[in-house]
């Protein structure tokens, strides 16, 4: 029998993808700045080895307090390889290729993938009030980055493809996520991003073996602290608890705020454009969240 979830834990889990979402749209435009310093896939294993640190102690305090079963190490696998290492790899690398608003607008679209996966593969009912609020979502990130602007260097055709990818990897690490609601969040994030970055090494290796050693400056390490403590250690574990309240595709909805985030937050730092239909776009995707969290 499913419990229902209290008001109170339904505001605290609101609270809490509001703000994840507040510091994942932040993340394209300090991840595109990262990249311009350090490889994308040695930023990637930096970012996780740094929020591994943060969250092992926490881990090996909380397994001794709760006392908890072993976690299942199949899905913690999983996890940690479509989650952290094929996501994270994906989306440094596109980023090295496309803009950064370009990238929050595809990231836009995981909402569609999460709420057909758990429709499919865990039989969860998307209510009408959902589906608009999805379609509403769509229109809205579509509209968001209606304008895409060229990325000196770049190639946006390889960048904008890989950031699709990484959209279905997301899509795979919340479903699994959504089967692993009776184990502490931070025991789950915990293993994952340890084991996510155990599988970045030879990545790594291979992507380093010929090229010099990168000379990053002080201003990238705050960014691989910011990406490592704020956007993966706090966020995943603000995430995995909101997954618990809430059903995916709710939770999937509320990633369309990334989009918005994303486009204003590159417009002030890296002065990617901002078009009235842009504005328009954002609109709607903060209607299509309101209409999905009901």
């Amino acid at each position: 029998m499913q419990t229902i979830p209290s008001t109170a834990a339904r505001k605290r889990a609101l609270i809490s993808i509001l703000v994840v979402m507040l510091i994942w749209g932040s993340a394209f435009t300090v991840t595109k700045i990262a990249v311009r310093e350090i490889p994308p896939l040695l930023l990637a294993f930096l970012r996780n080895f740094f929020a591994s640190l943060i969250l092992l102690p926490l881990y090996f305090a909380r397994k001794k307090m709760t006392g908890q079963t072993p976690l299942p190490k199949g899905r913690i696998f999983l996890m940690g390889l479509t989650g952290i290492t094929v996501f994270y790899a994906l989306f440094n690398i596109a980023l090295v290729h496309t803009s950064a608003s370009a990238g929050s607008l595809i990231q836009g679209f995981i909402p569609v993938a999460v709420a057909l996966g758990a429709a499919i593969f865990l039989h969860e009912k998307i209510s009408t009030y959902q589906w608009a609020g999805i379609v509403l979502c769509v229109i809205g990130v579509a509209l968001v980055g209606f304008v895409n602007r060229s990325e000196k260097g770049g190639n946006n055709l390889l960048g904008n493809s890989l950031m699709i990818i990484s959209v279905f990897a997301w899509a795979a690490y919340t479903l699994i996520a959504k089967t692993m609601n009776r184990f502490d969040s931070i025991l789950v994030v915990s293993m994952i991003t340890f084991v996510g970055t155990l599988l970045f090494i030879p990545l790594v290796v291979i992507e380093s073996w010929n090229l010099p050693l990168p000379k990053i400056s002080f201003n990238a390490w705050l960014a691989v602290l910011y990406l490592g403590g704020l956007s993966s250690a706090l966020s995943y574990v603000l995430y995995n608890n909101a997954l618990k309240t809430l059903s995916a595709a709710q939770v999937g909805n509320f990633l369309n705020l990334d989009p918005v985030i994303g486009a204003i937050i590159a417009f002030i730092f890296l002065k990617d454009a901002i078009t009235p239909l842009q504005i328009f776009g954002a609109v709607l995707v903060l209607a299509g969240i309101l209409l999905s969290s009901r």
